[in-house]
This record gives C-alpha cells, sequence and structure tokens, in this order.
C-alpha cells in the first residue's frame, strides 16, 4: 500500500470528522472506514472498534502489502485523527523514536552565550566553583527550547487524539520491544531534565508486523490482535473498484482471478494487493481491457519480483489465463 501522510493531530483538517466523533459500533466504523476508500471485512473492523473503545493498542499481523498500513491511514481518516508514523528498523532506540536534544542548537547557543558563561564564573575561586556556577544555568540548555519530539513523544503531547502507527514493528530489536511495551502500558513517559509527560489523548496505537520474527508474549499479551489476509475474490474486486474508479468489472474481475491463481502456486513471493493494484494500473496504461497470454507475460514483472517464481508462472501462463477469462465480472463486495 501507499505510504500514508502524517499529520500533527492538531484537529481535523480537510473537512474531516471531529476528533471527538467516535463510531457508535463496528458497524459504523466499518462505514466510515469505506468512506476513507478502505475496504475492510468485519472482523477487522471490529477488532479496530474494541482496540479504540478499550484503550487498547491493535497488533495487526499478515503478509506484505495486504493493507496494514494503509488500515491506520484510514482510521485516521476515518476518525478526523492525525496520523504520526514510527518506522520501526533494526538498530532502532529510544532517541530516535521518543526523543532527543539538539545537541548542535544547544552548541550554537553556547558560543553566543560564552560572554555570558564568562560572568557566570569570572568570580569563581577554583575549578569545582566555576562548575558549580556552570550547573546552574544547566537547566536554559536542557528546556523545551531544545527538545526534539520523535513519534512517541509527539503522540503523548499532541493536543488531539491521533492515531499512532508504529509500523514493521518486527524489524526493531527485542530490547526495543521492552521498552515499547512500557510506554504503551504508562501512557505517558518521564524526561529526566522535565519530569513526567503523559498523554491528554491516549492515541489510538497500531502496530504492523510481517513476521520477520517472533515478537514477544510480553508486547503481544498487551495488544488486540487481528490477521490481515489476502482478501476473498469479492473484496479484492470492491477494493479495485475503489482504488481504481472506472475500471471494468470484467477486467477487474480477470485481475483477481489471475492473482489468486498465482497464490495457490508454491512462490517465493505471492503477490500482495499492492501488487494487484499496481498490475490493474498498468493493464490501463497499456490500454488493455482484458487480459491476454502476451500482455500477462509482458507484464509478470509487477506482480513476481523473483525469477523463478516468474520461470513458474510462465510455464502455466496458458492456465493462469484460461482461469482468468472464466471470472465472473459481477462481483459485488462483501456486505459490511
Amino acid at each position: 500500500m501507499t505510504t500514508p501522510p502524517v499529520h500533527d493531530g492538531g484537529g481535523a483538517p480537510g473537512g474531516r470528522r471531529a476528533p471527538g466523533d467516535l463510531p457508535a459500533s463496528a458497524a459504523e466504523l466499518d462505514a466510515r472506514l469505506a468512506a476513507a476508500r478502505y475496504i475492510s471485512d468485519p472482523a477487522t473492523s471490529l477488532s479496530l472498534w474494541l482496540a479504540l473503545r478499550m484503550d487498547r493498542p491493535l497488533l495487526l499481523e499478515g503478509p506484505a502489502g495486504v493493507g496494514k498500513t494503509d488500515l491506520a491511514r484510514a482510521a485516521a481518516e476515518a476518525l478526523g485523527r492525525g496520523l504520526i508514523r514510527l518506522q520501526c528498523y533494526e538498530g532502532l532506540d529510544e532517541a530516535k523514536a521518543l526523543y532527543e536534544w539538539d545537541y548542535a542548537k544547544q552548541m550554537l547557543y553556547t558560543q553566543l552565550l560564552r560572554d555570558a558563561v564568562a560572568k557566570e564564573v569570572a568570580g569563581a575561586a577554583s575549578l569545582s566553583e566555576a562548575a558549580r556556577a556552570i550547573a546552574g544555568s544547566e537547566a536554559s540548555f536542557f528546556s523545551e527550547h531544545f527538545l526534539i519530539a520523535r513519534p512517541l513523544l509527539a503522540a503523548l503531547r499532541s493536543a488531539a487524539p491521533v492515531v499512532l502507527l508504529i509500523d514493521e514493528v518486527d524489524r526493531a530489536d527485542p530490547e526495543f520491544e521492552a521498552f515499547l511495551l512500557e510506554v504503551l502500558s504508562e501512557m505517558q513517559v518521564t524526561i529526566p531534565e522535565l519530569g513526567t509527560i503523559r498523554a491528554a489523548h491516549p492515541p489510538l496505537v497500531l502496530l504492523t508486523t510481517n513476521a520477520t520474527r517472533e515478537m514477544t508474549e510480553a508486547l503481544r499479551r498487551r495488544c488486540l490482535h487481528a490477521f490481515l489476509d489476502y482478501p476473498p475474490p469479492s473484496r479484492e474486486v470492491a477494493i479495485l473498484k475503489v482504488a481504481i474508479p472506472g475500471i471494468e468489472a470484467r477486467l477487474a474481475a480477470q485481475i483477481v482471478a489471475f492473482v489468486g491463481a498465482l497464490r495457490a502456486m508454491d512462490l517465493r513471493k505471492s503477490p500482495a494487493i499492492s501488487e494487484t493494484l499496481d498490475w490493474a494500473r498498468a493493464l490501463l496504461l497499456l490500454g488493455r481491457s482484458a487480459l491476454t497470454p502476451e500482455v500477462a507475460r509482458d507484464t509478470l514483472g509487477v506482480l513476481l519480483k523473483h525469477q523463478r517464481d516468474r520461470s513458474d508462472a510462465e510455464a502455466r501462463l496458458g492456465a493462469l489465463v484460461r482461469a482468468a477469462e472464466q471470472a465472473p465480472a459481477a462481483e459485488q463486495a462483501p456486505a459490511t
């Protein structure tokens, strides 16, 4: 899915709903997600609604490209909230996730204020006395003016409720999970120089994982859980129609049937929803209104990113296209 925009949580720009306007039911939330161009399924919408009402993080698990990150974007739009994203990676630490001090700015101010510092120590009789005199001004350099708020702190300090997306948490180290668990459990952090900062509006926290490693049981216990898998054909057709307005029903059904047949093969990496959307856009750019073996072969690189997978698909291309041609053109979106 495309990377969602990040907002600062300062209201409901663009005519979005007011942040306090909570859906009364999972069905209402499902309808709001649809209005935000996200075709959910009832189980996922229910999990999201429960996380919202229970103030619990929601762990979204499933293959890459099935819409986990885009669900956070749609949830923010559906709830009228800003979206703050923390992208996880190996080596991510507290300084990059929570806060850090602007050392360059502190050094600049030290240079600009060196005359004032000199006056502070002018009457000192010893080095220790001079150090004590400078220490009295230390608080000035560790104040809000020099604080850089990273995503976790920004979400806690937001003046309005936000959606906090902690993306691909499985890419971070287990030690970071322990730190994250502490923050999510208390919804507060302590900055030694400033004190404890509590969330005035606890964010709706969504964590995503592609299962590149096992997550700690402690973090799993803290979260509600939803598994996002490849959608059934009817819902994937509905996703295509929402994402690509004007696509012909026949072509949409053929695309979904072809991709579904690929997923049934023993591939190194099956095409996800994001690849389905990319392939549909590619076929439209080529002016195609129906699949043929030739166009499928020429555009397999949009769907499959490993040569072995492409070779296996090419060997079965005729059967794959025939299966796509037999797909019903009038797939309907599932009821929500």
